[in-house]
């Protein structure tokens, strides 16, 4: 990649053969195997920073600004361009647009940045795998989940901690579009998202449950007192919902409008706990899937009514890169999703 890299190689090729002149001197084996290995180190630092280059182009993606992405890298600005330009020459084609300042990928840019989440992503999975078979299954087993699936991710990580007690977590909330995101630049090792209703793209998807969906009211409230609702009910009352960004409002808008009417918020928020501590007054009305909702617990104060005409389910599940062999972690993950996903239905 670099022209010292490329020298100690052209080097180490040259000894090789002006030893092949001299019988006496090619013949010994110490000779040999120290031009091998000084050929093989190279070639390994090579390799080496052709991946950090690809790492680079990966936060470029998801940062769209090189000084930030440089910054999340750990290294700086000037380093950066660098790299990238000489990752540029090395594949003879330009991967960015530039002006002042970061535009966009160019479509060999884009096809590029595909080859580099593969590459790196399989050499992260080699060395996790090379570590689990030395120390046993260790490390930090990432996971994003959208916001109504937040209750149930206990039931994943507590069993799998159990068998595997060096392992830790970190779980993310975002939307189911940042999930797909994040997957794909490999900041998380899973996603918790809905499967069958919006595009999941490129991933593979682990079924783990079906959401429905209730009307979490005072028994005093506007259909308070009724055993179920019809969607078309719902839209009669003022509730606080998740934000449009959310896909879990999108469903509850799409299932309204279906029945002929709309969502009349009076409050929103990217947050369940905000929703669930404005319910919880008894005061406030909202629509809620069903597993959410047991998982929060309500008060006498409200009640969870299911919602009926058309009953609505969507697909909730795990959803994990498009990789084979899967790394260690995610193995274990898929397993267990596999054995606890039919005690998740409501």
């Amino acid at each position: 990649m670099t022209d010292s890299i490329e020298s100690d190689i052209l080097s180490a090729e040259n000894a090789i053969h002006a030893r092949g002149s001299s019988q006496d001197g090619w013949r010994s084996a110490s000779n040999f195997g120290n031009v091998t290995r000084l050929h093989e180190s190279a070639v390994c630092a090579k390799v080496s920073q052709l991946i950090e280059k690809l790492e680079l182009l990966i936060a470029l993606s998801k940062e769209r600004h090189f000084g930030r992405a440089a910054e999340a890298c750990g290294v700086t600005q000037p380093t950066m361009s660098t790299s990238l330009k000489q990752l540029e020459e090395y594949l003879g084609v330009m991967l960015v647009q530039r002006g002042s300042r970061f535009v966009d990928f160019t479509p060999e840019g884009e096809r590029t940045l595909e080859w580099a989440r593969r590459i790196v992503g399989d050499v992260r999975g080699m060395r996790q795998e090379i570590s689990t078979l030395k120390e046993g299954l260790s490390g930090e087993l990432r996971i994003a989940a959208i916001p109504t699936v937040l209750g149930m991710v206990g039931s994943l990580t507590t069993p799998f901690r159990e068998r595997h007690p060096n392992v830790r977590f970190k779980i993310v909330s975002c939307t189911s579009s940042a999930v797909l995101g994040l997957l794909e630049n490999l900041e998380v090792d899973a996603g918790l998202t809905y499967v069958d209703n919006e595009p999941v793209g490129k991933v593979r998807t682990i079924p783990l449950y079906n959401e429905s969906y209730r009307l979490l009211t005072s028994p005093n409230g506007m259909f308070g007192d009724r055993k179920q609702v019809t969607w078309a009910e719902v839209g009669k009352i003022p509730l606080c919902l998740l934000t449009p960004d959310m896909q879990n409002r999108r469903i509850i808008d799409r299932a309204l409008l279906a029945a002929g009417t709309a969502a009349q918020p009076t409050l929103t928020s990217n947050s369940v706990i905000v929703l669930y501590t404005h319910v919880k007054t008894g005061r406030w009305s909202t629509v809620m899937p069903a597993k959410l909702a047991d998982t929060l617990g309500f008060s006498e104060a409200v009640r969870a009514i299911p919602i009926v005409d058309p009953l609505i389910t969507y697909g909730v599940g795990l959803v994990i890169p498009q990789r084979d062999p899967m790394t260690s972690l995610v193995a274990e993950l898929v397993d267990v999703a596999r054995e606890v996903g039919p005690s998740l239905e409501v």
